[in-house]
């Protein structure tokens, strides 16, 4: 497809700004048709395929129904692609603790003790050499069934990311699938002391592991009788916890589920592995591949740098890492560094949520990219909430200036509440500015949970956890989902008016954001110019330009629910000579949703185009 050499107006009305900073740039400027940006889509991979519309709390599999991995046929992965995809996260594909009888494949129970829900947390995995029997039609060939979604979604031109759980595993780890040679977590340790540099867990000497003390309401499985159901869990000596608490019977808030993996740092914090030299944080992959090799690392290092290559040489595309800063970042460089060395293009995603450690973690651990929650997202949900400022995107911008890029941005995944819930916006379409602005600020991904584009407000009443997150402990179905599933067609047959139009907007914005040469560029934000010289302009809106060789936009966002807000936008005199606009009126054409256009004037070094947004609207023009 030929290339534009057009400057392109994308007035958009979304709130979700991000940070631009530069990535590694192509000599030669990319076509409109070839993907600029990854459009990363989080699928709860039970819960995808669910036609069940049952949804009893606590319910059981034969209740409630479960998603299989063949649910994502060719249809349905049809459908993902043309929303604009390039990656799927596939959550909760390793083997994790579930409450269900697999005991004819050699699999243990788990206790629903220490099993938050009945389908199991997706992060207490309890064998990482093997996938979810639950996902499987025939849970015997669970992983050829895997490995088959894999070769499917290559094949629709989508890459496979999955999850990796390096801080903690589940309470009762048990690789029955290791490949020869690799010894199981604990399997080595010695019990006796609190660390060992080797020891794959912490220990408590002395003290047996007793079950939290529940909520005045919870009861394991709603109550239902277990025969494991007994307020105890057989641990001797008990072990710390996910999330490191040290002590023999943790909280009920604390990770109870899990044990926390020792990585070589001693009680006291102190590190008992070698440290990278500050200048490797200018170094490629290679050089700190060089540097590890070597080196004596803790035992825990080779494990899950095993486990990594075991599921890149399987097909998997790149890993998503949770809780990545509990884990030390020397770690992290032993790791990707060999990941990268089996495949150079491997997606490497970290949740973090500490800024200043930030850089450590892109530059010393050589991850490509980290979730921007605590600035970004938390900063567009209290504008969306109508309680924050958009003048507040500016410092963020500024401070992620240099790493903009390998910033991934969205408004949900399933940790967070969903936009439709009442304790967030309670209504979908208020995510429609936030989306544009994280789609469009800067060159990192762009990340949609399933649901959000047809507005699913995860009210349901699972089990254990509360409504407005899509439960992921226990078999449940997604109603709004489900409609657009339309009882496996993947064709939105079920959809409400309402609903078709907000999956249509995310289809027409993530496309485009997918293509845009100029979302791989340059970024300016114009908004602090407009507070000070536009009249009527304010604090509810956002504007800032993006561009490159060959493109160049502008995208204004209206975060008003209620109002409409007109007024002379204008363009900084600096970046119309930066763009080298020339005197006279530019007629502009709007491309998202092909309405009536605008007309942009340039006329003493000055230039202006009017603005007229109506609440949550956007508009996308270009010059012609």
């Amino acid at each position: 497809m030929k290339k534009y050499a057009a400057i392109v107006l994308l007035i958009a009305v979304l709130s979700n700004v991000g940070c631009n900073s530069p990535q590694t740039q192509t000599k030669e400027e990319p076509t409109m048709a070839d993907p600029q940006k990854i459009v990363l889509y989080q699928v709860f991979t039970r819960l995808f395929g669910n036609t069940n519309t049952t949804n009893k709390p606590w319910g059981t599999v034969a209740e409630n129904g479960v998603g299989k991995f063949d649910d994502f046929n060719d249809q349905a992965l049809s459908e993902i692609k043309a929303m604009g995809v390039t990656h799927i996260w596939y959550t909760g594909v390793p083997h994790h603790a579930v409450i269900g009888d697999y005991t004819a494949l050699g699999i243990s129970n788990d206790d629903p003790d220490v099993v938050k829900g009945r389908a199991g947390s997706p992060y207490a995995v309890k064998d990482y050499y093997q996938v979810n029997p639950d996902l499987a039609k025939d849970p015997a060939k669970r992983m050829e069934e895997f490995e088959a979604l894999i070769a499917r979604t290559h094949k629709h031109g989508m890459k496979v990311i999955i999850d990796i759980v390096p801080n903690h595993v589940a309470r009762r780890y048990e690789g029955r699938n290791n490949p020869e040679g690799i010894r199981d977590f604990g399997a080595d340790d010695d019990t006796s002391v609190e660390y060992a540099r080797n020891n794959n867990f912490y220990y408590i000497p002395g003290k047996p592991f007793e079950v939290p003390v529940p909520l005045e309401d919870y009861r394991p499985l709603g109550g239902e009788a277990h025969p494991l159901a007994d307020g105890k869990f057989a641990e001797n000596p008990a072990k710390w916890t996910g999330n490191g608490s040290r002590a023999p019977q943790p909280h009920f808030y604390d990770w109870y589920e899990t044990v926390k993996i020792n990585y070589g740092v001693k009680p006291d914090g102190t590190k008992d592995f070698p440290i990278l030299p500050a200048d490797y944080a200018q170094k490629d992959y290679q050089a700190h591949l060089d540097f590890w090799k070597d080196k004596d690392v803790p035992d825990s290092w080779k494990k899950f740098r095993d486990i990594a290559i075991f599921w890149t040489k399987k097909g998997v595309d790149g890993f998503r890492y949770d809780m990545a800063e509990m884990v030390p970042v020397e770690f992290w460089s032993y790791m990707n560094s060999a990941i990268k060395a089996e495949n150079p293009d491997a997606f490497l995603l970290a949740e973090i949520y500490n800024p200043k450690a930030y850089r450590d973690y892109i530059r010393l651990g050589k991850m490509d990219y980290l979730y921007d929650k605590v600035e970004l997202y938390d900063t567009l949900k209290h504008i969306m909430q109508g309680k924050g400022s958009t003048d507040h995107i500016i410092g963020i911008q500024q401070g992620l200036a240099d790493i903009g890029g390998q910033m991934l941005h969205f408004l949900e995944n399933h940790d967070e509440q969903r936009i439709a819930s009442p304790d967030f916006a309670g209504k979908a379409e208020l995510g429609k500015p936030a989306m544009v602005l994280s789609a469009t600020i800067d060159r990192g991904p762009i990340m949609l949970y399933f649901g959000q584009e047809v507005g699913e407000p995860g009210a349901e009443n699972a089990g254990f956890g509360k409504p407005t997150r899509t439960s992921i402990f226990d078999y449940v179905g997604v109603p709004h989902h489900q409609r657009w599933m339309n009882r496996g067609k993947f064709d939105g047959g079920q959809l409400s008016p309402e609903e078709k139009n907000l999956r249509d907007f995310y289809v027409r914005l993530l496309n485009f954001t997918k293509t845009s040469p100029a979302l791989a560029g340059e970024y300016r934000e114009i908004h602090s110019h407009n507070r000070q010289f536009t009249e009527w302009y304010n604090d509810k809106v956002f504007s800032f330009a993006r561009w490159s060789e060959n493109q160049k936009l502008v995208i204004v966002s209206n975060f008003s629910p209620s109002e409409t807000y007109g007024f002379e936008l204008q363009l900084p005199g600096d970046l119309v000579q930066t763009w080298g606009l020339k005197e006279g009126d530019y007629q502009m054409s709007e491309k998202l949703y092909g309405r009536a256009g605008a007309t942009l004037k340039v006329s003493s070094g000055k230039a202006t185009v009017r603005v007229d947004l109506g609440p949550l609207e956007s508009w996308v023009l270009e010059v012609k």
